[in-house]
Order: structure tokens, then sequence, then C-alpha cells
């Protein structure tokens, strides 16, 4: 939500600097520059950190180790990728 608000906000920004800079006000440059600037991180920032998919397929081990999430109250399963040593958690399929 917060991220879709951030976008809208600089896209929009970014227009009006832009409309504003080619009606003629130089001083609008910077808000064009800035506007798009965000709105293209807000975009690399969804797409570099997009869910990623655990299959053990892909490398990844189960291992012993599990916990109960203080949050959710679920049992939390850790599967580990010994080609990258990234540790993952999803709930436990017994519970």
């Amino acid at each position: 939500m917060l991220r879709t608000l951030l976008l809208v906000v600089a896209l929009a920004v970014g227009v009006i600097g832009l409309g504003a800079r080619l009606a003629g006000h130089h001083d609008a440059a910077p808000f064009a520059i800035w506007g798009c600037l965000i709105a293209a991180a807000v975009m690399v920032e969804r797409w570099r950190y997009r869910g990623r998919n655990t299959a053990e397929g892909d490398g990844w081990q189960k291992t012993e180790e599990r916990f109960v999430d203080p949050e959710s109250g679920q049992t939390m399963q850790v599967l580990y990728n010994p080609r990258t040593g990234e540790r993952r958690y999803e709930p436990a399929a017994d519970g």
C-alpha cells in the first residue's frame, strides 16, 4: 500500500515537473528528475526483492530446525541451500 502510494506520488511529481519544464519553467527540472528517480527506484525495488520460490528442487534442503513464529503462532520449518548458504523459513507441513 505504502509502496503504491509512493509510486503514484513520485510519478505525479515527475510528470508535473516535466510538464512545467516543457512549459518553460526552468526551476521545475529538479521535480521532474527526482520524481522519475524515486519512481524508478520503487519499480526496481519491486523487481529486485520479489518473492522467491522455495522449491526443494532448486537445491533447498529441509533441516531438523523448527520454531514457533511469535507473530502467527505457526510452527516454521527451516530450509537451507548449501550452494549459497541461504536459509528460508516456511510453515511446517505437520503443523
